[in-house]
């Protein structure tokens, strides 16, 4: 057999054991208390799914919560009784938080469900045993509690030749282990042989002890002759029992940086869980108790017991004489790596190894921290050859980035850092915090994946659903003309049939109550449409809702357009009834353009202020009715009102201001359409205005800008709006403008600006260019015709709902605070582009 070669670890400590005060009384068990707290999650991994109710019966080794998943564990019922609750209880864990628990009121008659042992566990398979293993809940029972199934059934692409058990118990107090195998030492070699049989014999099989253990050595010894197992003992050194440390020293092997050891061909399992793992074969024994260490001066009687899941620390206590008054603290674990106890009503668990009352003189409470002062004696006892001091660093700053970087989670947590430092800096526990600062940024930063992934189907959702909606609507225009094209070829072959006679009164009638009744129902369905929803609404009930009421609005006005188009032409003379030109609203929409081009300026200045004056009224009360239905849309709503104010009262100064003298003639029919004839006149202006003179215009404009700025930044402020901040970052951008206008004003001098001015090509230049197109669009205009025009409207509604969908989708991407307001905007050019499309259709 080869030897096994003992290696050295960098860093780690020696602190005073304190072994030898729980050794002096044999292990012994404990009375059953009378209720049991059992929490759900004892173990690395999901909690278990409790499958009992409040008023059962069970039995002692009755599966109470059921394994969830791969990673979790069995919860078993460590005696019989009645289940009194299952609630919140405060659990082991340093910040008191509470976790699921179930209350098991005992009976005291420890009555247990039948066992079924294997005598010829020897012989089963690899699946039966894991199987078992699984089934009895089994986690580990010397560290965090990794479910042992897992941990022994490593992948295919991990060989194992070296299983190591773990016997060193290098924490100071505690001698759990200890007692474990010097009494049951063959418990503890006939497991390691399951465990052995369960890894295909591996090449090595290891027992490491330190050399404080010498009787646990020699009676593992004694145990294993005649077997392939060595016992090793190594010098005595915290932190020596760390899983990554103990391979270390036997195999000189390095566990690479988040790996685990299964990586390198090692499997590494406790003393404890190894003689619980036998007994669960052997015997079909569920884990339901373990052994516990006792001590502390504030006790009046310390050894090990062999305890139930579940019972309460207090309860514990009380059996070897706990003095209050004279404990310093209570610590479950050792002093090194345990925690302090804020609740005595904590029960005991799987990872229970220890349960510590030291007096105030045997542990101390720890002194304030001071300044650190850079020895550099922590990164000599670090054993896993870290920074502490930089990481301490980093933890403070919380620079998460930092700590990942100089790999914080290679930490185990052993406290040799803080038990050398002369500071008194509790590092430890800045490492913890981090740690779980780290986890819940990535905790967050999956779910916020999940969202953004979320959010991406929904949108190539839609984006399909508008393809299909956008395809058949393409195949029924298609269909449409085919069946016009059809018909004007069948009224072509067929020969002209005399005019129908003028339509009856009657007729007429009944043709206007059919139309009536039509828009009666029409109004009826968009009140119906624009009913509120449930509270408890989702998002996409909301857009049906939506969509529903954008349809219904499109038949109202289509019915009331076919009315009013109806009574104008029963207006005109009867034998023109039925004539296309009287009810053609195309053509009434031309008569209109050109009854608007023979008006003066001040009749078309007086127009444009009653149309503004209605859309403000409509607007108004579109925000009232948003205040108590869509609230969202509010602050959207607000802002067309103050557009449309501003427009209203624009105009209103121009009519004031236009006196007869100044109006122009009226325009011809075929004349350039006066808006291109002023943007070409503005622009003569423009040209030939000297640089000086358009600073001062530049100037004065952003003045009147500045000052509706800052009384929207003042509004939002007050209102406390979410929009104030961005509004308050415009004001200051034109007041950088103002002052940047000033500055280039002050520079000008009139000699310069004399010369400058004629010959200033690119100005002259750009002002010629803005003038050609500004003629070229107008002359344009005036000969294209009323289909043209609306193809182009289409065409730049179509570009513009474009970017506003861009502009959109970006602003979701960010999380802008704006996205109402955009949505807004694409909501309102979405109905100007399908007004726009419909009028082009009929026109067509």
């Amino acid at each position: 057999m080869e030897l096994i070669k003992v290696w050295d670890i960098p860093g780690g400590v020696h602190p005073p054991e304190n072994k030898t005060q729980s050794l002096l009384e044999p292990l012994g068990p404990l009375a059953i208390a009378p209720q049991l707290i059992l929490p759900v999650s004892q173990h690395i991994g999901a909690p278990a799914k409790p499958i009992v109710e409040v008023g059962d019966q069970v039995l002692g080794g009755q599966v109470i919560a059921e394994a969830d998943g791969v990673f979790s564990a069995n919860v078993h019922a460590p005696t019989s009784g009645r289940i009194a609750a299952i609630v919140e209880h405060t659990v082991p864990h340093p910040s008191g938080m509470t976790d699921l628990c179930i209350i098991l009121d005992t009976d005291g008659k420890d009555d247990w469900t039948p066992l079924s042992p294997w005598e010829d566990y020897a012989e089963r398979n690899k699946d039966d045993l894991l199987a078992r293993i699984r089934e009895s809940g089994i986690a580990g029972l010397g560290g965090a509690g990794f479910p042992a199934a897992v941990k022994l059934n490593p992948r295919a692409n991990h060989p194992i030749d070296t299983l190591i058990i773990n016997g060193t118990e290098c924490e100071p107090y505690i001698t759990a282990d200890d007692v474990l195998m010097r009494e049951r030492a063959q418990e503890v070699i006939a497991g390691t042989q399951i465990l052995a049989q369960l890894l295909n014999q591996p090449e090595r099989v290891v027992i490491g002890v330190e050399d404080n253990k010498p009787e646990a050595i020699a009676a593992l010894r004694k145990a294993a002759e005649g077997s392939a197992i060595q016992v090793v003992s190594f010098p005595t050194k915290y932190p020596s029992g760390g899983e990554k440390q103990l391979i270390q020293i036997l195999t000189g092997r390095e566990v690479p940086a988040g790996q685990i050891p299964a990586a390198i061909g090692v499997v590494c399992q406790n003393v404890g869980t190894t003689a619980a793992i036998y007994r669960a074969v052997r015997f079909g024994e569920p884990l339901v108790k373990r052994i516990t260490t006792v001590v502390g001066e504030a006790l009046q009687t310390q050894r090990n017991i062999e305890v139930l899941f579940g019972t309460p620390v207090n309860f514990v206590l009380e059996q070897h004489g706990y003095q209050h008054k004279k404990a310093s603290r209570l610590v479950m674990g050792g002093p090194m790596m345990g925690f302090s106890l804020p609740d005595l009503s904590v029960p005991v668990v799987k990872t229970t190894n220890c349960l510590l009352a030291p007096s105030k003189k045997e542990l101390p409470p720890p002194e304030p921290a001071m300044a650190c002062i850079r020895c550099g004696m922590c990164a000599e006892a670090c054993p896993v050859e870290l920074l502490p001091q930089q990481l301490f660093w980093y933890a403070q700053a919380e620079d998460l980035e930092k700590l990942e970087t100089h790999n914080l989670f290679d930490c185990i947590e052993c406290g040799a850092c803080s038990y050398v430092c002369p500071s008194h800096i509790p590092l430890v526990q800045y490492y913890r915090a981090a740690k779980g600062e780290i986890r819940q940024h990535r905790i967050d930063k999956e779910k916020s994946d999940r969202s953004r992934r979320r959010f991406e189907f929904r949108q190539d959702r839609i984006a399909k659903e508008e393809a299909e909606k956008e395809a058949k609507r393409l195949a029924r225009k298609k269909a449409a003309e085919e069946a016009k094209k059809k018909l004007a070829e069948q009224k072509a072959n067929t020969p002209a049939e005399p005019k129908p006679a003028a339509v009856s009164t009657q007729d007429t009638d009944k043709q206007r109550a059919k139309l009536e009744r039509l828009l009666a129902s029409a109004h009826e369905r968009l009140k119906k449409a624009e009913q509120p929803l449930a509270e408890e609404a989702t998002d996409e009930q909301a857009e049906k809702q939506a969509a529903s009421i954008k349809q219904a609005q499109l038949k109202v006005s289509d019915a009331q357009k076919k009315l009013d188009a109806f009574i104008a032409s029963q207006g005109e003379n009867n034998r023109q009834a039925s004539s296309t030109e009287a009810n053609d609203p195309v053509a009434a929409a031309i008569e209109r353009a050109k009854a608007k081009q023979t008006m003066s300026p001040k009749e078309k200045l007086r127009n444009s202020v009653e149309s503004l004056q209605k859309r403000l009224q409509k607007a108004e009360q579109k925000v009232i009715e948003a205040k108590d239905n869509k609230p969202d849309m509010v602050e959207a709503l607000q802002q067309g009102v103050d557009k449309l104010k501003d427009k209203l009262s624009a105009a209103q100064n121009e009519l004031a201001e236009l006196t007869p003298a100044a109006a122009a003639p009226a325009t011809p029919a075929n004349a350039t359409p006066d808006v291109a004839q002023a943007a070409i006149e503005r622009a003569k202006a423009k040209l030939a205005m000297s640089p000086e003179e358009k600073l001062r215009s530049s100037l004065e404009s952003l003045y009147k800008r500045l000052e509706k700025a800052e009384q929207k930044a003042a509004s939002a402020k007050q209102e406390d709006s979410d929009k104030a901040e961005a509004l308050q970052q415009g004001v200051e951008r034109l007041k950088e403008k103002i002052a940047s206008t000033q500055k280039e004003l002050a520079e000008a001098t009139p000699s310069t600006v004399a010369e400058e001015t004629p010959q200033d090509p690119a100005t002259s230049d750009a002002a010629s260019l803005a003038i050609e197109k500004a003629k070229a669009k107008a002359a344009a205009m005036a000969t294209m015709s009323a289909s043209d025009k609306l193809r182009n409207q289409v065409d730049s509604l179509q570009a513009r709902l474009e970017k506003a969908q861009a502009r959109l989708d970006k602003a979701e991407q960010e999380n802008d605070e704006n996205i109402d307001a955009f949505k807004a905007g694409v909501s309102k050019l979405e109905d100007k582009l399908a007004t726009a499309r419909d009028q082009l259709a009929e026109l067509t």
